[in-house]
């Protein structure tokens, strides 16, 4: 059996090349991106492009697949975050057979006012094991609410797998304040995205060193490198 050490180091610079070539990891040191946030970023992530080709949905599909036997956990329900997360997390329930639930945010604000779709007329998961899908943790703020729903709704929520992460302190401190503990697992990480970009000729090592710097302090890199926020 792969260990998740094993898995991740097959699938990552795989999963990191389809990003390139789709656009779902764009990095631009020179020329930072601005997020919604207003901060400038030299990195941009929209892990929307995977469902633009069918090899790559199935090569997320397959590295998860393979995370959940490592990991020896057999979920009895497959939950993916709204909205990113459903499409791997439909294939992923589709390829194992099992129930499959979404989490919006929060609540709808009209008809049942459900968090949580897919759980049957009494909305609770009822004790069961689930898996939670996600696309991208970041601050893992968003990742946890998903958690805390979840397990508010009578799920047990060991793992939280998603298709990358950029590997922030703010993320690893969140998760290790959740209980019941949930632990993170990320196909792609941003040290092997970096080293998978260099390699393929997409960025250069001095931009490589910037982006390294980027994740130390991601709020104060524009600043730091004159590119001021911008005020919404």
């Amino acid at each position: 059996m792969k260990t998740i050490e094993e898995i991740t180091k097959y699938y990552g610079p795989q999963l990191a090349k389809g990003a390139f070539e789709l656009g779902a990891i764009r990095l631009s040191p020179k020329d930072p991106f601005t997020w919604a946030s207003g901060y400038r970023m030299p990195i941009y992530n929209d892990n929307r492009q995977f469902l633009a080709k069918a090899s790559y949905r199935a090569l997320i599909c397959d590295a998860f697949s393979d995370m959940l036997e490592a990991l020896q956990f057999n979920p009895d329900n497959i939950a993916g975050t709204s909205t990113a997360g459903i499409p791997h997390a439909t294939t992923l329930a589709d390829r194992l057979h099992k129930p499959l639930s979404y989490v919006r945010s929060s609540n709808k604000d009209h008809g049942l006012g459900n968090q949580i779709e897919g759980l049957g007329k009494n909305g609770s998961y009822e004790g069961k094991k689930v898996v939670l899908i996600e696309d991208l943790i970041s601050t893992g703020k968003s990742s946890l609410q998903a958690v805390d729903a979840i397990i508010k709704a009578n799920g047990d929520v060991p793992y939280c797998l998603a298709i990358f992460t950029y590997g922030l302190d703010a993320a690893t401190q969140a998760f290790e304040k959740v209980e019941p503990k949930c632990e993170p697992f990320t196909i792609l990480s941003y040290p092997v995205m970096i080293q998978t970009a260099v390699e393929v000729g997409y960025i250069s090592d001095a931009d490589a060193a910037t982006l390294h710097e980027w994740r130390e302090d991601p709020f104060a890199w524009g600043e730091n490198h004159g590119f001021s926020k911008v005020e919404r």
